[in-house]
Formats: C-alpha cells, structure tokens, sequence
C-alpha cells in the first residue's frame, strides 16, 4: 500500500488530525475523534474505521470492544488539509459510547443542554457492568 497520500494530510503538533465520523446515507454526524497516520492508513486500508485515542494513549479500531463497527465507504481531506470526514456506515446503529445512535446527543434549548436523543442500549449491556469508557 503506498501511504505518500498521508504526507498531504496536516497534523498537528501531537501527529494527529481531527476526523469526523458521517453517516454515508443520512449525513449526520455520527461522531468526532482523533487519528494519526497509522489510524487514517489502516482505515483506508481495512475500510472500518480506526482512530487514535488520546485518554488511553493508544490506536483504537472503532468497534473492537462494543461490536460497532464503523464501515468506510470514504475518505475525505478538507480544503486546509487539515480535517477528515470518514463517510461511515454504522454497525448496530450506534456509535456513542452512552448507547446512543450519535455522539452528537445533547441541544442547547433555553440557556441548557438538553438530552434530545433516547439510548437505544444500555452500555452495561454493551460493554460489560463496571466498564468505564
């Protein structure tokens, strides 16, 4: 596979690029997160999505523990170079943590951030009772 594509790509200080997780038939934003080069080569080269997370330090391959995999159909660059969008399709239908469809969860009504989205599963019964996510 020959990565001098990711040479185009803007890094930051830390070697990371922020990504945001679409839904390839709805466009809605599905989530955000972090890769690095080794996360974005990997996506374009097994088409699931994989990411860097920074609170545990390590590549994360989106799905791995929950069973939601992020199925990429593509990659895009913005025009900064700076930015990625994975067109995604969601396994399972959900891709936040909290057992929701969208990360993306909480509006601003009335000066507050209210819930606006119902959890589909609970996350005990996604990754296992006393998991800290």
């Amino acid at each position: 596979m020959t990565t001098n594509w990711l040479a185009e790509i803007k890094w930051d200080e830390k070697g990371l690029v922020p990504v945001i997780a679409q839904d390839e038939t709805t466009g809605r934003v599905m989530m955000f997160a972090y890769a690095n080069a080794d996360a974005v080569a990997l996506t374009a080269q097994k088409h699931t999505a994989h990411y860097w997370t920074r609170s545990r330090q390590k590549l994360w391959h989106k799905g791995e523990e929950s069973g939601h995999f992020q199925h990429v159909s593509s990659i895009q660059l913005d025009c900064d170079g700076d930015v990625l969008i994975y067109k995604i399709r969601q396994e399972g239908g959900i891709a936040c943590h909290t057992g929701r469809e969208s990360c993306f969860f909480r509006t601003l009504q009335n000066g507050q951030w209210e819930v606006t989205e119902d959890i589909l599963k609970d996350p005990s019964a996604i990754y296992g009772a006393g998991h800290s996510h």
